[in-house]
Parts: structure tokens; C-alpha cells; sequence
């Protein structure tokens, strides 16, 4: 009993630190990313051409959160070795490539028609799928070259 009140302050103190808002690790930030970006490849194959509007903004939303990853990755890359940088630079160009690509198939995506739906909507997945394989490809590279 005499030992209570410590170990209720140790307790509190462990729970309290545990609770924190520690800053994700590079791993756990990329697993996140991971996740999202197979939820939204899997949503994109379920719009037909009546919700090209809401397909656009998805695909929108999509493009813009992985931009900001790829800045998040660029950051990280950055702050490692020249060596790593080297290596690095010529795979994040890629996936800027293809940022560019997909960027380029949703502007056809805007102007496709009824008839052309299913060939463009398809590519579009397509386009997104070489994409998000891109990104992890590139996320695994990077955590295996720079420690969190």
C-alpha cells in the first residue's frame, strides 16, 4: 500500500507519455500513404460516365495528395547522403513523369464522352496503377536506404 501512490504517478506518467503526439516514423508515414492510395485506385473503377464530375475531383484529390507526398519524399531523400541523393534523383524524376501522365489523362478524362468512357476511364486506371506502383516501389527503396 505504501508503494500506491508512486505507482499511480508512474502509471499516469507512462500512460501520458504513450499518448503523446510523437511524430510518425518514415515507415509508418509511408504505410499510411500506402493505404490510401489503394483505397482510392480501388474507388476509381466503380464510376460511370454520369459521375465523370465527381471522378475528376477524386482523381484530383488523388494527384494533389500524392504531389504533396512526393515533396514529403523529395524532403526526405534531400536531407540524406549525396550518395542516396544521386541514386534518388533519377526515381523521383520518373514518378514526376508520371505525375505529368496522369495529370495529361485527366484532362482527357474531362473531355471524354459517353462512348469514349470505358477506354479512357481504363487507362486512367491504368496510368494511376503504374503510378501508385511507382510510389511504392520508391517509398520501400526509401526505407531501405535511410534509416527513421
Amino acid at each position: 500500500m505504501k508503494h500506491t501512490p508512486r505507482m499511480i504517478v508512474f502509471l499516469s506518467v507512462a500512460a501520458f507519455a504513450a499518448g503523446c503526439n510523437r511524430e510518425p516514423t518514415a515507415s509508418q508515414q509511408l504505410d499510411k500513404i500506402e493505404t490510401e492510395t489503394k483505397a482510392a485506385a480501388k474507388g476509381i473503377q466503380d464510376y460511370t460516365f454520369a459521375q465523370r464530375t465527381e471522378f475528376v475531383a477524386t482523381m484530383q484529390t488523388q494527384l494533389d495528395a500524392l504531389n504533396k507526398d512526393l515533396d514529403q519524399l523529395s524532403a526526405k531523400i534531400e536531407s540524406s547522403s549525396d550518395a542516396v541523393k544521386a541514386e534518388a534523383r533519377p526515381k523521383l524524376q520518373a514518378l514526376r513523369n508520371q505525375m505529368t501522365q496522369l495529370n495529361q489523362q485527366l484532362d482527357n478524362v474531362r473531355n471524354a464522352n459517353e462512348s469514349t468512357w470505358a477506354s479512357v476511364k481504363a487507362t486512367s486506371q491504368k496510368a494511376f496503377d503504374s503510378l501508385k506502383d511507382g510510389f511504392q516501389e520508391s517509398r520501400q527503396w526509401v526505407s531501405d536506404k535511410i534509416a527513421p
